[in-house]
Order: structure tokens, then C-alpha cells, then sequence
């Protein structure tokens, strides 16, 4: 059985109404946000399968899961580097954990996106792999 995503491009557009990606990469992107998740929550929705989740959880999945593909699609240039900071002329750019970014299993995500997919209970390591 192929891996889907846990938003497919019918909900990136309809429900959570997503403008960022473009149709072409939007199924790529789709996915390695999904691919992301389960690093997240340390794979216990492919563990259980998504379905048998609850309602919320699986609302809340689907919505972080659009929300980090265009935060990855936004940020892309920024997060696939190999450098932690740089400079040029003075001015630096740095990819460290902040006040609205979190590194997490080696993700890159926003803090808000992060603390939303904690409130399905799948995220702390202390729980175990079932």
C-alpha cells in the first residue's frame, strides 16, 4: 500500500483553502510534511493508522499538515541548508530555535504549528511506540 499524506490536495484546497503551493508540487509537498509528522509524533499514526484516531486528532493532523507543507514550501531555501547562520555585508541569517521556531527530531517547524499537533497527544517521547 502506497503512503498517503495525511491532507490530501482536495482538503488543502477546500477545507483549509491553502494558496501557497503551487498545483504541481503540492502533492510533493503534501507528503514530506506527513513524513514529517510521523517524525514528530514518533510514528504512532502509521503505528495505528490515521482512522483510528479521533475525530479532533485527525482534524488537527490534517491542519498541521497543511500548515507545515507551506511553511516548508515558503521556507524551503532557508530550511535545506547545510549552514546553522551566515553572514553577508553584516547582515546574518541564522536557523536556530527561537520564540516561533522549534528544531524537533530534526524538523524545522513553527512553534504555533508544533504546539497545535502536541494537542493530540501523540508528540511526547515518554509515551512509548505502539
Amino acid at each position: 500500500m502506497a503512503y498517503e499524506p495525511y491532507a490530501d490536495t482536495s482538503y488543502y484546497n477546500s477545507e483549509y483553502h491553502g494558496a501557497v503551493i503551487p498545483a504541481d508540487d503540492l502533492g510533493k509537498a503534501l507528503k514530506q510534511a506527513s513524513r514529517h509528522i510521523d517524525a514528530l509524533t514518533y510514528n504512532r499514526i502509521v503505528g495505528r493508522g490515521i482512522f483510528r484516531l479521533t475525530e479532533f486528532q485527525q482534524d488537527i493532523i490534517k491542519e498541521c499538515c497543511s500548515e507545515l507543507a507551506d511553511f516548508e514550501y515558503e521556507n524551503a531555501d532557508y530550511i535545506e541548508t547545510v549552514l546553522k547562520n551566515y553572514g553577508i555585508n553584516g547582515v546574518s541569517l541564522s536557523l536556530e530555535e527561537g520564540w516561533n521556531l522549534k528544531i524537533q527530531n530534526g524538523v524545522a517547524i513553527k512553534a504555533d504549528i508544533y504546539h497545535k499537533l502536541c494537542q493530540t497527544g501523540l508528540c511526547r517521547s515518554s509515551l512509548g511506540v505502539r
